[in-house]
């Protein structure tokens, strides 16, 4: 079965890029500096930001489906990240290196399956939520910190 997983669409975020700190702790986001200790995994290019880039923490309406499970959890966007990541069958590297929590959804934003896999053999999970024909699209999140990683849709 072919998937496509997609990152965050950069426009909502371009308005907080060069922001003053003081600006942006206004609407309850926070700028960090990644080092090499660093682990900012940006939710557009769905990659690590490097040493020396700037990354955005700030609350994301992840699940805007009017149910009981519409959600929102903090997410990092590197600053100036532009290249949305869009891919078909292939799992980007900042999601094969952690514990995922992927949750499958129907057509109306209900949740209809869920289960955990490490990042390194997502793809069976995958396969498995989308056997279900009432699974619509899939969330991937990270399941320690619960922080939303991508969407994966059926290609």
């Amino acid at each position: 079965m072919n998937f496509r997983i997609t990152g965050l669409d950069p426009a909502p975020f371009r308005p907080l890029f060069g922001r003053s700190d003081e600006e942006l702790a206004a609407q309850g986001v926070l700028r960090y500096r990644a080092d090499a200790a660093s682990h900012f995994p940006d939710r557009v290019e769905m990659r690590e930001a490097r040493p020396g880039e700037t990354v955005l923490l700030l609350n994301h309406v992840c699940q805007p489906a009017a149910t009981p499970y519409r959600t929102a959890h903090a997410i990092f966007v590197r600053e100036g990240a532009e290249l949305r990541f869009d891919r078909v069958d292939e799992v980007p590297p900042v999601m094969r290196t952690r514990l995922l929590s992927l949750r499958a959804f129907d057509a109306r934003g209900m949740m209809v399956d869920a289960d955990v896999v490490e990042g390194a053999s997502v793809e069976g999970l995958i396969e498995r939520l989308f056997a279900n024909p009432d699974a619509s699209y899939i969330h991937a999140h990270n399941a320690r910190r619960g922080c939303y990683s991508g969407r994966i849709d059926r290609a």
